[in-house]
């Protein structure tokens, strides 16, 4: 039988190649965003605001009554004002909380019913290498996703007796964005793909990651535990280029 998946914030780019992943794993896939816009290999897509209860109530409900179940629920939603904390206000913040740790906490209440159901039941939910490392003008980011981090670690202890893994990933920068200067502090001499983020929640949400609970997996190139030393050393970097 095929296991049945959600993927909440289905048309952002890690969302999308998420969806590619656990339909390639052999998933029935349901995505959920704010837009309508078309996702390859959905079995269902569902426009709802997930940051709010009602709508995340309503979508998961939708999902579950259609599928006849679920199995695996990702949420891969979040939002990034780029403000330092004395000029970012009060509409940022909540915005960034809503739309990051709402848009986990909703979701995953209203499907955890679907889930104690489940033989195979796996959360995934997409974190960042901000929670890991710090960046200047991601205050209220860096805050919502430190509180997914913080909930899957509660979830994974509360709900491991009823079968139900809980785990996430932390992705470094996904794509250049153009910027030549993009992959400095990256010890792998590149950014991330959104396909390998994607990699690894369809691993973390399988059958090999069994015994895997609590954990939130950088994807990062090793961003995180690269010295902050090497960067503005140009012997420290040629060691790298030369080991």
């Amino acid at each position: 039988m095929k296991r049945r998946a959600l993927v909440i914030g289905a048309t952002t780019p890690i969302g999308t190649a998420i969806v590619a992943a656990l339909v390639a794993d052999g998933c029935q896939v349901a995505g959920v965003s704010l837009e309508d816009k078309e996702i390859d290999g959905l079995d269902l897509h569902l426009t709802a605001d997930c940051s709010e209860a009602a709508g995340a109530d309503e979508a998961v409900g939708r999902v579950i009554a259609e599928f006849g179940g679920l199995d695996v629920l990702v949420a891969a939603a979040g939002r990034m004002p780029v403000e330092p904390a004395h000029r970012t206000t009060d509409a940022q913040w909540f915005d960034a909380l809503a739309n990051t740790l709402n848009t986990f906490f909703f979701p995953v209440r209203a499907a955890l019913p679907a889930l104690f159901e489940s033989d195979v039941a796996a959360v995934v939910a997409v974190s960042s290498v901000n929670t890991l490392v710090s960046a200047p003008w991601t205050a209220a980011y860096t805050a919502a996703k430190g509180g997914v981090d913080a909930l899957v670690r509660q979830l994974a202890v509360e709900y491991a007796g009823r079968g139900i893994r809980v785990n996430a990933v932390a992705p470094g920068i996904v794509g250049s964005g153009g910027r030549p200067d993009a992959a400095v502090g990256y010890p792998i001499g590149r950014t991330i793909e959104a396909t390998e983020v994607a990699d690894a929640v369809a691993f973390l949400a399988g059958p090999r990651a069994a015994a895997i609970t609590g954990v939130v997996l950088p994807v990062d190139g090793g961003l995180s535990v690269l010295s902050p030393a090497v960067v503005g050393r140009a012997d420290l970097q040629a060691r790298l280029k030369d080991a």
